[in-house]
């Protein structure tokens, strides 16, 4: 049986955070201009795939403002999650099984 972690709300909390902002980071992603900068289409198929772009008018400043927001929150919690002082207190081969628990716990809260 797999062993269960009593996490800190505030742990928990800034790892349902990071899932939230990765999931809008995501989704934003998906929806911008595959170019940053305005860019021509192209064409090849000389690889071992053949690979199309349709020209890019690149990422308006809001747009680059808003992804760097989110790179940059996505970072501070990973940053927030993986030194917690929480981590100190599981033992040394325990770790993985524990950082595992915790990106399914709000997952686990919501089912239960």
């Amino acid at each position: 049986m797999a062993k269960t972690y009593d996490f800190p709300s505030d742990l928990l909390a800034g790892q349902e955070e990071l899932h939230q902002v990765r999931a809008e980071l995501s989704a934003l992603l998906k929806r911008l201009p595959w170019s940053v900068a305005p860019l021509d289409g192209f064409s090849d198929n000389n690889g071992w795939r053949k690979v199309e772009r349709p020209a890019s008018p690149g990422w308006t400043p809001d747009e680059q403002a808003e992804v760097e927001k989110l790179r940059q929150r996505e970072h501070e919690l990973a940053v927030f999650v993986t030194t917690h002082r929480f981590w100190t207190d599981v033992e040394t081969p325990d770790r993985v099984d524990a950082r595992s628990g915790l990106k399914h716990a709000s997952r686990t809260r919501e089912a239960g």
